[in-house]
């Protein structure tokens, strides 16, 4: 789960890293008032979606006046950005974090995040903050200094200085800046974090540590010990299909735009299987979605109308290895959705596994135009053919 900037900065100061005074206002009438709560200028104006790149977009200006300040607040407010990150279509901006403004002497990138492949925490940290950092990954990568810690062990002074030196930080900056590490590495731990992001953490001309920017994403299977955070959720932020999906108990996630064939399995491994195959058979998968080992017909069901709500998907390939979920089950929520929402496009069913002989029998006798396919690459090619 992801949240604005203004939230991760409000868990920021609660948990003792440096951000600058800054209140979120939903209209321009109450940025205003925000702004003359700081009292001088210049004062930044910052858009407020989940997506990076705010500023190359136009979502971030530094006002220098009251005058400048209207202008921009009238200008970001409900305007439609579109970043690197939100994709042709943009996002359309419902809310302002207003900010006062520092004297910047410096612009670090700092990060925290578990690594898979030594199953230990790390700092990413560089000098080149305020840019995209994977730019700076593909073409300077030795500008990035790595830090790892082992999670059983937790931060260390050592890991401190080793992240300050790394980054060259003056003598008097050093201190400010381990304190901030520390408390930004123990609140990533402690809120299950993916990621906790900083570009740019700056230091000010009087030698301050700031967090200038703050983005936090949270681990979903966590975030039934952490009800606070559950209420930052923003779903108008979120792909409204996957929020629909989410309420049945699906995991569905959509692949942006060129997709042609929806897909439906049970596993995550399988569905990456079942992607390559729609590959092979010249299509474009559409979307994730896993209903789970333990899916019942009704979810089978609102799966099913969900990739047929989408009017890219030019046909389905449903692939279910039956345990669980045994393969009658499956069958009988296919038929119940297609009884009731009809079948707008062609859909190839491939089914293995727990009472496949019953399932295929409901799939006959159902009286439905569904194509079953016996085997992956039977399935693929009667897919080729449906998509032809």
């Amino acid at each position: 789960m992801k949240i604005h900037e203004y939230q991760a900065k409000e868990l920021f100061r609660k948990n003792g890293v440096a951000v600058p005074e800054g209140r979120v206002a939903f209209t321009v009438d109450e940025a205003k008032a925000a702004a003359a709560k700081l009292g001088a200028y210049p004062v930044v104006v910052k858009a407020q979606i989940h997506a990076g790149g705010r500023g190359l977009g136009g979502g971030v200006k530094a006002a220098k006046n009251v005058d400048e300040f209207a202008e921009y607040a009238n200008g970001i407010l409900g305007m439609n950005l579109v970043t690197k990150q939100t994709g042709p279509g943009g996002k359309l901006v419902k809310k302002l974090l207003i900010e006062q403004g520092l004297n910047i002497a410096k612009e670090l990138y700092l990060s925290i995040l578990p690594d898979r492949a030594t199953a230990k925490m790390i700092i990413m940290a560089s000098e080149a903050g305020g840019m995209d950092i994977e730019d700076v990954a593909e073409k300077t990568p030795e500008k990035i200094i790595k830090v790892y810690i082992d999670p059983n062990v937790g931060i260390q002074g050592y890991h401190l200085r080793q992240a300050a030196f790394g980054l060259n930080m003056a003598k008097a900056s050093i201190k400010p800046f381990t304190v901030l590490l520390k408390n930004l590495y123990l609140l990533a731990v402690r809120y299950d974090c993916s990621l906790v992001e900083i570009n740019p953490l700056i230091i000010t001309a009087e030698d301050d540590v700031i967090a200038l920017d703050g983005k936090m994403d949270f681990d979903d299977n966590a975030l039934y010990r952490h009800p606070d955070v559950q209420a930052y959720r923003d779903l108008d932020e979120e792909d409204p299909t996957e929020v629909e999906a989410g309420s049945h108990g699906l995991n569905y996630i959509h692949l942006g735009e060129g997709g042609n064939v929806g897909n439906m399995v049970n596993g995550a491994g399988l569905a990456m299987a079942t992607m390559d195959c729609i590959k092979y058979a010249g299509g474009k998968p559409v979307n994730f979605l896993d209903v789970g080992g333990g899916a019942s017909a009704e979810q089978i069901e609102n799966g099913f109308r969900i990739l047929q709500s989408d009017e890219n998907v030019k046909a389905i390939l449903i692939n279910i290895f039956g345990g669980i979920l045994r393969c009658d089950r499956l069958a009988n929520g296919v038929v119940q959705a297609a009884e009731k929402v009809g079948l707008r496009v062609p859909v190839i069913i491939r089914m293995e596994g727990t009472n496949l002989a019953e399932g295929r029998k409901i799939l006959a006798d159902s009286g439905l135009d569904l194509i079953n396919a016996k085997d992956l690459k039977d399935a693929a090619e009667k897919l080729k053919e449906a998509i032809r």
